[in-house]
């Protein structure tokens, strides 16, 4: 009961820190909203504990960054594509493997593919990710892999398995 009372402070504390109001109507909403999330996730998660480790922070801290180089770096190489006058681009779907066991990771993976620009994961199957690139360079899967996967994959192994 601690724990919730502690958690609906610090969120309605968050509440009025965005909306920089005392307004009776938005203290209500306030109130009522944090109250809503407090209890919705207030239940047993079984794998809480992986927020509380220092390295796993460290990784996440540095996987940021090197998530927006590497947002930017596709930015560019899609601009390319549009704006270069022969559209040098050859879409497809592409099946590439992942390593990772848990379905966190797995969720964390394909949104950061789904995030860059140019690519756009399809389906996830067991290990399996279907994306779909829009220059598909190679049609060797091993390489496939190397090239979707190589980014994110070993950082995020670190940081949820």
């Amino acid at each position: 009961m601690r724990k919730r009372a502690v958690a609906f402070l610090l969120l309605f504390g968050f509440w009025l820190l965005l909306t920089l109001s005392l307004e009776s109507r938005s203290l209500v909403l306030g109130a009522v909203l944090t109250l809503l999330v407090v209890v919705l996730t207030s239940g047993k998660h079984p794998r809480r504990e992986w927020l509380l480790n220092p390295a796993r922070l460290a990784w996440l801290a540095l996987y940021i960054p090197y998530f927006t180089y590497s947002c930017i770096r596709s930015n560019l190489d899609l601009a390319y594509r549009v704006m270069h006058p022969d559209l040098p681009i050859r879409p497809g779907i592409v099946k590439v493997t992942t390593t990772l066991k848990t379905n966190l990771a797995k969720t964390f993976l394909a949104n950061s593919i789904t995030l860059m620009p140019g690519t756009h994961v399809v389906d996830v199957l067991g290990s399996d990710i279907y994306v779909h690139w829009i220059n598909v360079t190679t049609d060797d899967p091993q390489k496939q892999n190397a090239i979707i996967l190589q980014h994110f994959e070993p950082l995020l192994k670190r940081i949820f398995e």
